[in-house]
Order: C-alpha cells, then structure tokens, then sequence
C-alpha cells in the first residue's frame, strides 16, 4: 500500500507523516485491497479555531475509491475523525457487495475520477454562462447503473458519468434535489 501525505499550510514532519501511515495502515485489515492512498492536510488560520485543520483522505482500492474529509481544531484529531468516516464507507461498501453478491465493480479510473471532481468544481465556479473555459478528456469504464450509483454515492459526488454496456452508450447518473437519481441516456436525433 502506497501512501502520501501531503501538507497545505502546514508542515508535514516525520511524525504527522508516521502517524497518518499507521493509522492508515489498519485499514487494511479491513480492505486489503488498498492499492493507494492520499492524505491532504490544510491549515487554514483564517477560519475559526474549532476547524482550522483539515484532514481529505483518498483511498484507492481495486478499483473502488473511497474518500472522507473532516475539520477540526486539531490536526491529529483531525485524521482520526476522518478514518472513522472512512471505516463506516468501507463497512457499508463491503456489507452491498456481501449481501448483493455482485461482481466486483469495474469503476472509473482514477483519472476519471480526478476529471468528474475537476469538471463538477469547474461547473460551480462559472460565472458566465455559454463560454467552454476547460476542455477535458478521461476514460470511464463500463458499469451497471447499480455499480455507477455506488460509485457515485462512495465519491460523494452529485453525478457520474459512465458506460453502460446494456444501453451501449455514455450515461449519466445524478442526484435529483428530491433524494431520488435521474439517469441521463443519450440519443442521437
């Protein structure tokens, strides 16, 4: 398992760095097929003292990417509340995939997976509407809308884009302001 800890604001000394990779490392008890993971640590000292440091995990497994983000006064604390969150993610992706017996998912690389965050984030900060600012190309992988709603739902997005083998085409699945998901599945006219 590879892991790197990344500091924004804030050094990251040999024992920040210690301390995240073993807690870290348990994880893979649970999810032994941990291939990746990254940890970025922000300080922010303009926000207020109770969530100054910020803790992003990212884990890359098999396919599968799980992530949690917390902010608290404390770095450490910081760490350990963001590897609980990511513990509930793993028990309740690994109790689907128990109880549904499905196959394992096929989800999008992780450049895919950067590109849907990039592309979701570019969406938000437009401020003029009809112009294309950034163009960007990434690869998807064939699911069923099941497994793209997981995915979706463990990246913690609004949407995902993805190829569904059974329509033949690029769907996109999104979270609707009701609760409930739309699919999006094109047609050429």
């Amino acid at each position: 398992m590879k892991v790197m800890v990344n500091g924004r604001n804030i050094e990251v000394t040999d024992y920040l760095r210690e301390y995240v990779t073993k807690k870290v490392g348990r994880l893979e008890r649970y999810l032994p097929q941990i291939g990746e993971v990254r940890a970025d640590l922000t300080q922010n000292p303009t926000r207020s003292a109770d969530d100054r440091y910020t803790a992003q995990i990212t884990i890359w497994a098999n396919g599968q990417i799980l992530r949690a983000e917390e902010a608290t006064s404390d770095i450490f604390a910081s760490v350990d509340t963001t590897l609980d969150k990511i513990s509930s993610q793993i028990r309740r992706f690994k109790g689907r995939r128990h109880d549904s017996k499905r196959r394992a998912s096929h989800a999008a690389t992780r450049e895919a997976e950067i590109a849907v965050a990039t592309v979701a984030e570019e969406m938000e900060m437009v401020e003029e509407p009809g112009y294309i600012i950034k163009r960007k190309e990434f690869l998807v992988e064939p699911m069923d809308e099941e497994e793209a709603l997981e995915q979706m739902e463990l990246l913690g997005h609004d949407f995902f884009v993805f190829y569904n083998p059974q329509a033949s085409s690029i769907n996109v699945i999104y979270r609707r302001r009701d609760g409930n998901y739309g699919l999006l599945i094109p047609a050429v006219s």
